[in-house]
């Protein structure tokens, strides 16, 4: 079974942020990845929206990707998972209270990952072409500003500071959270229908140094 599979059809608290680190960061637990087939068709998204469905070593997670908002986003989350590039992935950041990140299928540490293809983007920065640009600093435009806010249930891009720096590490907002000041910010572009409680238990695990999980949790 494919880990991931896809369908067509605030308080006074200090803010969080949510973030991959720079490339040059110490990797945790280097994991070599192979590349894609050529042959496999790239998915091209436009409208409409696509259910996921997550299985995690922790449950089931069912999601819809919001298509019609975010068509470049879903795109690429979707070569991705096409690729099998989520196959096997830890979720390497874990705040309570805030969300559980994961998608770095590089270096599984927030240090790696990058876009499923070429998006006019490297490391944020807009270029005619992907000369010049290692595909390993290949990016997405941000598409934040599409009226989806940042709820419980949500599923949304990982990105440097800057704009523009998503690739492939992503998010999901558990029950007990509701990070607004990150409207408009990050690309929301999914809403978990089914399994929340799953995510809830990933976010309430136990964490050590950078927020990494003592014991992996898993898409499987």
């Amino acid at each position: 079974m494919a880990a991931l599979a896809f369908f067509a059809a605030c308080g006074t608290a200090p803010k969080e942020e949510i973030r991959t680190m720079p490339s040059d960061a110490p990797p945790v637990g280097q994991v070599a990845v192979a590349e894609p087939e050529a042959a496999k068709p790239e998915t091209q998204v436009t409208q409409g929206d696509v259910r996921i469905i997550l299985h995690t070593s922790k449950g089931r997670i069912e999601a819809t990707l919001h298509a019609t908002q975010t068509p470049l986003t879903v795109a690429n989350f979707l070569n991705l998972t096409r690729r099998g590039f989520y196959d096997g992935l830890t979720f390497h950041r874990v705040i309570p209270e805030f969300m559980i990140q994961g998608g770095d299928f590089v270096n599984q540490a927030g240090t790696g990952g990058y876009a499923a293809k070429w998006y006019g983007y490297c490391n944020g920065q807009a270029q005619d072409s992907s000369d010049g640009c290692a595909q390993s600093s290949w990016t997405i435009p941000d598409e934040a500003d599409n009226g989806l806010k940042h709820n419980p249930g949500k599923l949304a891009m990982a990105k440097t500071n800057a704009p523009h720096t998503g690739g492939s590490q992503f998010y999901i907002v558990p029950t007990d959270s509701t990070p607004s000041h990150l409207d408009g910010v990050h690309t929301v572009f999914g809403t978990v229908t089914d399994g929340l409680e799953h995510v809830n238990a990933i976010a309430e695990v136990p964490t050590g140094q950078n927020d990494r999980p003592i014991n992996d949790v898993t898409i499987v």
